[in-house]
């Protein structure tokens, strides 16, 4: 009894001792993940530094999968604290995380988010159906009856009422929560309007229904979506698909694309009206807590009222806030640490 009495006040000192260099290593909270969380984050990151005088969290906009990449990569000070993402997190990078040690993990709902197509506010009015985003963007179409590669260049060659344009639509990479999300709310609903796509097998499927082209009109334009407003301003014959926080951020430069006739706005993203909406997330590493300093305090900040509450500044940004119950168990769960566990 003494010996394990002995080891255990060793493991103890070890771990303090552990806890002690992680937090001397690392002054600053490192943020990661998702380009749509990215400017909500920062807000906080900001206003945190002006309350508390010390020095603003480092964060990154390095897309949701990558985020979760480097926040599963393993605990102390050379991995990020929080990573954003646009998207649930998934089993498979859940099993990563705890294969590398990030095993105790808080999902944070911060509010919602509409997926949005724009173009320059100098661009003619347009409204689009899933069907007809599915035709644009997808690599292969149905066309009399028969799957073969999409054979659209110009809007018109789907729909005469279109405009007579070249498609040309700048979008997420794979590594992206949008990109994700784009294809799970729009390209599968848009091509299960289409028989012989639906007569397929449930791989063969996924395949059509997935696979954006790539033959030119589709174009990866990386994390930075500040650089997809610039392209559609230069140009108004082009779209660009990016988080509806953007959108509202340039609203001198920009104009929502209607989906299936409604367009994107607080009212109609809360509504469900507009059926193009997304959860918007933070995922806490709680080995983290109580040793990278103001870590907790960050994370108090992050979900306060004055934060995400409806009239607090990240609604301001365009964030779609919880409702108040929604809220409050947010708040109890970040004060609580609560571990997430639906994998288990």
């Amino acid at each position: 009894m003494k010996h394990a009495a002995r080891s255990g006040a060793a493991l103890a000192i070890l771990a303090a001792t552990a806890a002690g260099a992680l937090a001397q290593s690392r002054d600053q909270i490192r943020i990661v993940g998702s380009s749509t969380v990215f400017p909500y984050t920062q807000a906080v990151a900001e206003q945190f530094a002006g309350m508390t005088g010390g020095p603003a969290p480092v964060v990154e906009s390095t897309g949701t999968g990558g985020g979760m990449k480097i926040f599963c990569g393993g605990v102390g000070p050379q991995f990020p604290d929080i990573t954003g993402a646009s998207r649930a997190i998934k089993a498979s990078e859940y099993e990563a995380c705890v294969a590398k040690g990030v095993d105790n993990v808080t999902e944070v709902l911060l509010g919602y988010d509409g997926l949005s197509i724009a173009h320059s506010i100098n661009s003619p009015d347009m409204d689009l159906s899933k069907a007809r985003i599915f035709q644009a963007l997808a690599s292969e179409v149905e066309v009399d009856g028969r799957i073969v590669p999409n054979p659209f260049r110009k809007w018109s060659d789907i729909d005469a009422s279109l405009p007579d344009s070249a498609i040309q639509v700048f979008g997420p990479p794979p590594t992206s929560g949008t990109r994700d999300a784009f294809v799970e709310l729009v390209m599968h609903e848009g091509c299960a309007t289409f028989p012989a796509i639906e007569a397929l097998d449930e791989s063969r499927e996924a395949e059509v229904c997935e696979r954006m082209r790539q033959d030119g009109p589709f174009i990866e334009a990386g994390e930075n979506d500040n650089l997809i407003v610039q392209r559609l301003e230069s140009d108004p014959t082009t779209l660009g698909i990016f988080g509806y926080s953007f959108l509202y951020e340039n609203t001198d430069k920009l104009k929502a694309v209607a989906v299936d006739g409604v367009a994107p706005n607080a009212e109609t993203i809360v509504s469900g009206a507009y059926a193009v909406s997304r959860p918007l997330y933070i995922y806490v590493k709680n080995a983290h807590r109580g040793v990278i300093p103001g870590l907790d305090e960050f994370l108090t900040e992050y979900v306060s009222e004055e934060s995400f509450g409806p009239d607090g500044y990240l609604p301001e940004r365009g964030l779609i806030p919880l409702s108040d119950a929604g809220r409050e168990e947010v708040r109890a769960s970040v004060a609580a640490g609560t571990r997430l566990d639906r994998f288990n």
